[in-house]
């Protein structure tokens, strides 16, 4: 079985704050309500409720998880929808409020039709949510799901296979990095290479092409935005947007005709924090792999495309491609979802993708692409999902600036080998598998433990 995902799924243009608690929740959410339609039930339901387990159950507030749900319910779709039709869905929900399921049939909702149970802790996912449809009668639902929001905005419903078989057969299939090496050995060609031939296979030239624009154009669309926001985050802590600020203050800097450093770097980070703060703000994000990890990525091939000399749109295609090829590794083999594998299963996932992308794209071969994102990886074990108030604010937007900066330090250091080294992607991927099961739950997204519970929020 084929560990890769195409780009077009791994990367999905959607809204903030949280690819599992806000994208798959809200995917969930119209699933179930396509599959009432489906089934018929629709036009008997009097009420829906849904009950939020374990994550999703203890940061499901912090994340808009309920508002999420409510527009899911109502017919909108997370790449489409307009993040203002979310963001207030039930947090602001009135007495006497309605519903209208998919837009059409209406019933009377509350806020108590949405129940948090962060203890109860279903076995398919830490995040799972149950979703119910009621009739008539109140003793037994007309209707009944559950659903796991298994990170990255990808959702799976209860009894499906944990690995559905791919609906396309792919040119060039690969399990593991030391696979994926092989193919570019045989073929002399590189990683892209690799993920190109497969994404054509599934979505031909040049509705990949199209696809990967339209990706790199959402993201530059949230740096834009990022580096234009200013004011308060939500949520309560206070938090203050600084992309601007620091924006303005490299530009007064770079504009001056003697410098005496070299501002890159700062330039990554601003571009990181840009798009962390328009994600905890509930705005248009592309999820890469995930949207507590949506910085890196954008932030990395921006710095590409500012700082790197022949850089063009022609290598963010091939950028995209090398880290879609990588992600797919860890999806398979490990986990993106914070709540299963902690912080080192999204930020560690999204700084190993930029950082072997950005190496390819540098001129790296496949085996030092390997080496930057095993690099990257090793470095991020361990790292726990402790935000404080359950928002993806302290220390989630700070914690993706300097992830960037270790992606570029390690595709730089990988150019110096020869991508010979002695811990391999497979094995490091595996250690963040592992760690992730031995890590305690109080660390992996549920602010019980960390950060989250010695901060004191203002």
């Amino acid at each position: 079985m084929t560990a890769y995902v195409s780009a077009l799924d791994l990367f999905s243009i959607g809204i903030g704050p949280s690819s599992s608690h806000t994208v798959g929740p809200m995917k969930a959410a119209r699933t179930f309500a396509d599959n009432l339609e489906e089934s018929g039930y629709l036009p008997e339901v009097r009420r829906i409720t849904c009950s939020l387990y374990g994550s999703l159950g203890a940061t499901g507030l912090g994340h808009g998880t309920p508002d999420a749900v409510l527009a899911g319910l109502a017919g909108f779709r997370p790449e489409s929808c307009d993040p203002d039709d979310v963001r207030f869905a039930w947090s602001k929900l009135p007495d006497g409020a309605t519903l209208r399921l998919l837009g059409t049939h209406e019933i009377p909702i509350g806020k108590t039709d949405v129940t948090f149970e962060p203890r109860t802790r279903l076995p398919g996912h830490p995040n799972a949510l149950t979703l119910r449809a009621w009739g008539e009668s109140d003793a037994l639902p007309l209707f009944e799901e559950t659903y796991y929001s298994i990170g990255g905005g990808f959702i799976r419903r209860d009894g499906d296979p944990i690995r559905p078989a791919a609906t396309v057969a792919q040119p060039l299939p690969y399990a593991s990095s030391d696979e994926l090496l092989s193919l570019c050995d045989a073929f002399d060609i590189g990683i892209c290479d690799v993920a190109r031939a497969n994404e054509e296979a599934i979505h031909g030239a040049e509705g990949l092409d199209a696809g990967l624009d339209a990706i790199w154009d959402a993201m530059h669309t949230c740096v834009e935005a990022g580096l234009a926001g200013d004011g308060t985050l939500p949520g309560g802590l206070g938090v203050k947007r600084r992309a601007a600020k620091v924006r303005m203050r490299l530009e007064e800097y770079d504009g001056l005709p003697q410098r005496d450093r070299d501002t890159s770097t700062e330039w990554l980070h601003a571009f990181a924090l840009a798009v962390n703060e328009e994600n905890a703000a509930g705005g248009r994000v592309v999820t890469a792999p995930t949207n507590g990890a949506a910085g890196i990525i954008p932030a990395v091939g921006h710095y590409y495309l500012k700082f790197v000399p022949g850089a063009n749109a022609e290598g963010i295609r091939r950028y995209l491609l090398t880290a879609v090829a990588i992600g797919s590794l860890v999806k398979a083999n490990a986990s993106i979802s914070g709540a299963e594998g902690g912080c080192q299963a999204e930020v560690g996932s999204a700084c190993a993708m930029a950082s072997g992308a950005l190496c390819a794209v540098l001129g790296g071969t496949p085996r030092q692409v390997e080496n930057a994102a095993e690099i990257a990886m090793e470095h991020h074990l361990g790292l726990t999902c402790d935000p404080v108030g359950g928002l993806v604010q302290v220390p989630c937007i700070e914690r993706n600036a300097i992830a960037s900066s270790t992606a570029v330090s390690a595709a730089r250091l990988a150019l110096h080998g020869d991508g010979t080294h002695l811990v391999s992607l497979d094995t490091v991927i595996e250690t963040m598998r592992q760690t992730g099961l031995d890590m305690m739950t109080k660390y992996k997204e549920t602010s019980e433990g960390g950060l989250a519970v010695n901060v004191i929020e203002c």
